[in-house]
């Protein structure tokens, strides 16, 4: 069995700072695309950013130039640094990772952590 553990949300005033973090444990034989995604009230998931195996990188584009999305193989982990935050980036963000284990490829999510960000 296979999870995905976020921490780092919190509460931030507009222009700051922070990082999300997500790891992934369990039965784990190699980990494809990992994702972050956000959902605000009343909004539909968005995605964030996604990294590939190969470390190439997509971002929304309302997130270019304030967010970096990386990875750390060994650890499983994948990260979100958020800078320059703004009152509208404010919703529940969900880590995705697509992972190969025995049971074949899945799609697993993390269990969402609430980013604030004040005016």
């Amino acid at each position: 069995q296979v999870q995905l553990v976020e921490s780092g949300g919190g509460l931030v005033q507009a222009g700051g700072s922070l990082r999300l973090s997500c790891a992934a444990s369990g039965s784990i034989h190699s980990i494809n695309d990992m994702g972050w995604y956000r959902q605000a009230p009343g909004k539909q998931r968005e995605l964030v950013a996604v990294i590939t195996s190969g470390g190439s990188t997509n971002e929304n584009d309302s997130v270019k130039g304030r967010f970096t999305i990386a990875r750390d193989n060994a650890k499983n982990t994948v990260y979100l640094q958020m800078n320059s935050l703004k009152p509208e980036d404010t919703a529940v963000y969900y880590c995705n990772m697509h992972i190969w284990s025995r049971y074949g490829l899945t799609a697993y999510w993390g269990q969402g952590t609430q980013v604030t960000v004040s005016s």
